[in-house]
């Protein structure tokens, strides 16, 4: 063993668990507050603020070593039985508590003079250090219990404002679909249990290498995809994440960039059990598919910008997890930490967001799209594609010291990923006539550049140390390219005749009824007085207190 492999066997275990141990110390430590008191400066924040930025360096060198060459990406470093870190976990780990400290330093402005700031603090650091266990977990038992953890910290968040009833209401629902997540994955360590003898995933890998799944693995990978379903909001028990508007700021900003994002997580850490179960994929794909297309269509109805970034994710969550289950591993970690970094930053900067919206209607009115745009767009997309995925193809070696770079992803999926981006080429009918047609044409040339350069990235980026592969199947990529495909002429109707869908947007705006049945089944199956004594004027949902 070289002197290299010697110092990482030594310290990589401890630096590992660092950050999860640092934030479980900012999140017990006392905070020198009495009952109800706003924190000053100098307490809980300034604790949790340099304790996070401590555990964002050390959850930096893993993903340091793995960038210069020390660390082979395929490599796992066993911690303990039940602990291991892995090179898709380190730069989930990176990403989690840098995430999770910009948004303390945010909160710590944001809540000035609220009370139950402890309480908040407290709750924030639990969920990181909670986060950073899961994303170590090496055995069945203590994935399932960090992932409980997560949702019971979260909850206190949440509820951070108890008098919001709609507050109450959504982390009702989701306490529901955490419990029926928690005995699904139960349910899912037993069956490969008994089915290798052992909780530990190694084991698992192991047997699956040799001996294949069996029917008892196929049932163990569907309650998990089905478990992920329920952790990730997708439909129909998306509606708690849409209703979490009534939390602060931050509390949406962690939740949409970081721990809805856990079940690609997941999905993508037992990538070798669902190569193995068709049925899982399937799933997955059927369930995801369906999530995208209708999140994205009721997206474009609502008005509220807080409402929109959910609409978007719980879409954004439907495609990542179709992504897993076509079996594109890569792109589904590259969505994730894409996505991730996004979200983060629409909600930490609504309000501007708002600002902009307004002054951009006052200054560049909408009458509509051309119709010819909304036929050449695709076309366009996937030539601007072709062409820069073969010219890439060409220098991706050169670029990896000339080992040879396989296909970012298969023909189908450029199909998908044209659609996708194709509404980057529309062109209102305002920028084709008079003097604002030389708009028009930058506009087009800058959706072109736009798809270049996204494209560009993506595939490059695959050249990234991630540990991740990819096992893509084409009969599932051609129903996901179907499904875009009808996605792309709704979103084209829409823009085209939508007088002629103005019967089908009111359904869309309403989110098509799903969420109004979860609710009602909930509150059957667990009943709950989520309503409280009504102490003063109640403001309804929607009403411009969701920018709080």
């Amino acid at each position: 063993m070289n002197p290299t492999d010697t110092l990482l066997t030594t310290f990589m275990p401890a630096v590992a668990v660092a950050p999860a141990l640092l934030m479980l110390l900012a999140m017990l430590l006392p905070m020198r507050q009495r009952s109800g008191d706003p924190l000053t400066p100098h307490t809980g924040w300034t604790l949790l603020r340099r304790l996070g930025l401590l555990a964002v360096a050390f959850s930096a060198v893993p993903v340091v070593l793995q960038v210069a060459g020390l660390a082979r990406p395929e490599h796992t470093e066993a911690l303990s039985p039940w602990l291991a870190s892995t090179p898709w976990a380190a730069w989930m780990a990176l990403l989690v508590q840098w995430l999770g400290t910009v948004i303390a330093a945010f909160s710590a402005r944001y809540l000035q003079g609220e009370r139950r700031q402890g309480r908040y603090v407290s709750a924030l650091a639990g969920v990181l250090a909670s986060v950073h266990t899961l994303l170590l977990a090496d055995h069945w038992w203590v994935l399932i219990a960090a992932w409980a953890l997560v949702g019971m910290a979260l909850q206190q968040l949440l509820v951070f404002y108890p008098e919001r009833p709609f507050a109450l209401l959504a982390a009702h629902k989701k306490r529901l679909a955490d419990r029926l997540a928690d005995l699904l994955l139960l349910l899912a360590a037993g069956l490969a249990w008994s089915a290798v003898g052992s909780g530990h995933l190694p084991d698992l890998w192991a047997h699956l290498a040799q001996h294949g799944a069996g029917p008892a693995l196929q049932a163990s990978a569907v309650c998990l995809a089905l478990a992920v379903v329920l952790r990730t909001a997708l439909l129909p028990v998306h509606g708690w994440l849409i209703q979490v508007m009534e939390a602060p700021t931050p509390v949406s900003a962690l939740l949409h960039a970081g721990v809805v994002n856990l079940g690609g997580f997941v999905l993508i850490r037992f990538s070798p059990l669902l190569d193995a179960a068709p049925l899982a994929r399937w799933l997955l794909v059927a369930v995801g598919l369906t999530t995208a297309l209708l999140a994205g269509l009721v997206m474009l109805t609502r008005i509220s910008v807080k409402v929109r970034l959910a609409w978007s994710t719980v879409a954004q969550m439907g495609f990542m997890v179709m992504e897993c289950g076509l079996g594109l591993y890569t792109l589904a970690a590259l969505h994730l930490l894409g996505h991730s970094l996004y979200k983060a930053h629409a909600f930490l900067s609504a309000s501007s967001v708002v600002r902009d919206a307004r002054l951009q209607r006052l200054n560049m009115p909408h009458e509509g799209v051309h119709g010819w745009s909304l036929l050449v767009a695709p076309v366009l997309a996937v030539a601007v594609l072709a062409g820069v995925l073969g010219s890439i193809g060409q220098l991706a070696p050169l670029v990896s010291g000339g080992a040879a770079v396989p296909a970012a992803w298969p023909w189908w999926w450029s199909g998908v990923l044209a659609l996708a981006w194709a509404p980057l080429l529309w062109l209102p009918r305002v920028t084709l006539n008079g003097p604002q047609a030389s708009a028009g044409i930058w506009r087009l040339a800058a959706g072109v550049l736009s798809i270049a350069g996204l494209s560009a990235l993506a595939f490059l980026a695959h050249l990234l140390p991630l540990g991740t592969y990819d096992r893509p199947d084409a009969v599932l990529g051609l129903v996901a390219l179907l499904g875009m495909g009808l996605m792309y002429l709704a979103l084209a109707g829409l823009q085209w005749r939508a007088r002629w869908l103005e019967g089908w947007r009111r359904w869309s705006y309403a989110g098509f009824y799903i969420d109004e049945f979860y609710t009602r089944l909930t509150l059957r199956l667990w009943p709950t007085d989520w309503a409280p004594p009504r102490s003063g004027p109640l403001v309804p949902a929607g009403s411009g207190s969701d920018l709080r």
